[in-house]
């Protein structure tokens, strides 16, 4: 983004695979978005499936683009895009939620503003059908940050959300996804190799996520996050994508940041938050500090990525996967989706 023209732009994205854009000048907004990484090969996806993706991602940057183009608020831009992305069935949130062992589906989510560095998350949602939106209700109508379970189900019906029955996360596609990662416990292989673990884990749609970051006009940056979680997770296990530091961080002095992949390996090397302080602390620029934060999950053994937009414009994807679904729109309205390394 920031002084360039549109054309440099785009010639830029496109040699980068849409990674990094660095510029000193103010913009007048930005928006980047992604919906989850992991070994995604072009030799693994039809014509047809890369379309639909490609043109989801697309419309989830129009829509919030759409929103700042007018003035609009960071976060309505955010939400605006990931209710899309929650009621597609091709990404792992919302709709396209993975199950649990149970044969369940628990849904994770979470949101920032980065002028007042208040956050609103939510886990184990079961009845919500656009989790992002209770997770802002937490934000802004609550004195909490995180609520969980049947707790934030309750909080949901007070502040007149709608429950949906939890059929309407059902898609055949991850129902399989499920009974083939069972089947797999059964009779693990002996020795897997890396690449190995990485296909079959795309194969399963253990992990995913999809997210947004915007900067608006007023000079603020929103992020949010939001995930179905791992298939065949047990336990109640909550990942990195309502985790205020992990999964999710906003700072208008900084940067916004929305992270995918392996949650208990964000968690742990803090991701999220980790972009903002080697911007702050050691006055990194956003795309080696993007990549430094990843670093540190794989040095841990954690794979994915993540998209982070400063308070310039200027925005980094990183992942370390073959794949991430990802995308940015400028003030041009022309949004720029990526998929592959190349």
């Amino acid at each position: 983004m920031g002084g360039v023209g549109a054309a440099a732009l785009a010639a830029s994205a496109s040699a980068k695979g849409l990674g990094a854009q660095k510029t000193g000048e103010l913009h007048p907004f930005g928006f980047v978005i992604h919906g989850g990484a992991g070994t995604i090969e072009r030799s693994r996806m039809t014509p047809e499936r890369e379309r639909a993706y490609r043109e989801k991602l697309s419309e989830a940057l129009l829509a919030g683009h759409e929103v700042l183009k007018k003035g609009g608020g960071c976060l309505d831009a955010v939400v605006a895009a990931i209710i899309l992305l929650e009621d597609s069935p091709l990404f792992n949130a919302g709709k396209g939620a993975v199950f649990t062992n149970a044969g369940t589906n628990e849904l994770d989510s979470s949101i920032m503003e980065g002028r007042t560095l208040k956050a609103g998350a939510v886990a184990g949602l079961k009845r919500i059908k656009n989790p992002i939106l209770l997770a802002r209700a937490v934000m802004e109508q609550s004195p909490h940050v995180m609520m969980t379970g049947e707790g934030a189900e309750t909080f949901a019906v007070q502040k007149g959300f709608e429950l949906v029955d939890p059929k309407y996360f059902y898609t055949e596609e991850r129902w399989q996804q499920l009974q083939k990662a069972k089947e797999a416990e059964k009779s693990p292989p002996p020795k897997q190799s890396r690449l190995e673990k990485e296909l079959r884990a795309y194969d399963e749609h253990k992990y995913g996520t999809v997210g947004a970051v915007a900067l608006d006009r007023a000079g603020n940056i929103g992020a949010g996050t939001s995930t179905g979680g791992m298939t065949n997770k047990r336990f109640g296990r909550v990942g990195d994508s309502p985790i205020i530091g992990a999964g999710t961080y906003a700072d208008n002095e900084t940067c916004g940041v929305s992270c995918t992949g392996d949650g208990e390996y964000f968690i742990r090397a803090s991701v999220a938050h980790e972009v903002s302080a080697r911007m702050r602390y050691a006055g990194e620029a956003i795309e080696r500090a993007a990549a430094g934060a990843l670093e540190k999950a794989e040095k841990l053994g954690g794979t994915g990525g993540l998209i982070a937009l400063d308070r310039r414009g200027n925005f980094a994807m990183p992942f370390n996967t073959s794949g991430m679904y990802r995308g940015v729109v400028g003030p041009d309205g022309k949004p720029r989706v990526s998929i592959y390394k190349d």
